[in-house]
């Protein structure tokens, strides 16, 4: 973690140096694989209408806001990646902002797409868009006034100006006859997309759920820290126009005699499933399981975008890598990146692993579906002055 502001931007010029105009080795190395673990150990309890009555009641009094109408009032420009940056099998990507790009307080996390949301059908628009989903959290030593998560829905559509808007991510508190939320202060270190449904990675317990088709409308010009009710008509949230609130939990249960840190979160299409995979260290971490990570498979209950009251994991697998920020997984194929390492393993039960060279500050990713062009696997960097949100062709690092 990143302690304060001044020490992220005193470091900023050489790390942006580096990170920025370094041609990313391309050689591969064979590495040793994962093993298999017992499945039947890990599952997962859905709950979608925890918050039914409170949601209805927010609904009622603030109304909900379409993704298309988010997009259309969307009030960021996202910019193009810098000429400096490359990496092999580089296709496109894009920057946030300045003024996001060199937050040190807020930093991005998961990323999806509206082809995670919807495949290749309509060229992976939903609600019209074409979009790419990145997740943040707010660290709160920079100046910060409160630890939040929030999601920014980036425009990717040459249909649409090249526009980004964030949303907030909040809990509903309070009754039906007096509706709020508050605050979702969690690291929502990956998120997944699938049908109208948000997954977001919540480390100790398993993923939050939102639905897309419930955004709030809220009022502007309140103060930086105000968040919630201030009357029956007026809620803030940190000036934020529009809030996603939570629907519900899918808690994350274990018999292996040790919890899942539930560090990010990938969807594949093609088994309908999410898979997930934990940050660890080898040794000296303090903050961190000095540990072996794992990578769990949870398949949807079939033919929905939702999961049943209780599911059991479809593979388990123990893994020989550490400090595991991303990963990804597509027709029995995976791929796990190592921001500690600056690594990317592919790995396939048939074919064994191998390791590419990765960028810094690796995040987490995601698989972009394509019919008539190469697949992709869109990721993300975190370091401040050095967000850069790219995709590369899948089969640059396919073994």
């Amino acid at each position: 973690m990143l302690d304060n502001c001044g020490a992220v931007l005193a470091r900023l010029a050489s790390a942006t140096l580096v990170a920025g105009l370094l041609l990313v080795p391309t050689t591969a190395t064979a590495a040793a694989g994962p093993t298999t673990l017992p499945a039947g150990q890990y599952t997962l309890s859905a709950n979608y209408h925890q918050f039914d009555t409170v949601n209805a009641a927010l609904v009622s009094k603030l109304g909900t806001a379409a993704v298309h109408t988010v997009m259309e009032n969307a009030n960021h420009d996202r910019v193009g990646l810098p000429s400096s940056f490359s990496i092999n099998g580089l296709e496109t990507g894009f920057r946030f902002d300045s003024g996001d790009n060199s937050d040190c307080k807020n930093y991005p996390q998961g990323i999806t797409t509206s082809r995670d949301a919807v495949g290749t059908a309509n060229s992976g628009n939903y609600d019209g868009h074409q979009l790419v989903v990145v997740s943040w959290y707010t660290n709160d030593a920079c100046d910060g006034d409160g630890e939040r998560s929030r999601i920014t829905l980036v425009d990717w559509d040459a249909t649409y100006p090249n526009k980004y808007r964030k949303v907030l991510l909040v809990e509903p508190t309070g009754t039906a006859a007096a509706p709020n939320f508050k605050d979702i202060p969690i690291h929502a270190g990956g998120v997944s997309w699938y049908g109208d449904y948000l997954y977001v990675a919540d480390t100790g317990r398993g993923m939050r759920v939102f639905d897309m088709r419930k955004i709030l409308k809220t009022n502007t010009g309140g103060t930086a820290d105000q968040i919630g009710r201030q009357s029956d008509t007026v809620y803030y949230a940190h000036n934020y126009a529009y809030v996603l609130p939570q629907i519900g939990t899918i808690t994350s249960n274990t018999t292996s005699g040790t919890s899942l840190r539930w560090s990010s979160i990938s969807l594949d299409r093609v088994s309908a499933s999410i898979v997930m995979t934990e940050y660890t260290c080898q040794s000296g971490c303090t903050a961190y399981p000095n540990r072996a990570p794992r990578a769990i498979r949870y398949p949807f209950a079939a033919g929905t975008t939702t999961f049943a009251a209780t599911t059991t994991a479809s593979q388990a697998l123990q893994l020989p890598w550490y400090k595991l920020n991303g990963l990804a997984s597509h027709n029995n194929r995976w791929w796990f990146a190592s921001s500690g390492q600056k690594q990317l393993y592919y790995w396939t039960p048939a074919a064994g692993s191998t390791t590419y060279p990765w960028v810094s500050g690796a995040e987490s990713i995601s698989y972009w579906e394509d019919t008539t062009n190469p697949d992709l696997l869109w990721t993300l960097q975190e370091g401040v002055g050095n967000r850069n949100v790219f995709a590369v062709q899948q089969s640059a690092y396919d073994g």
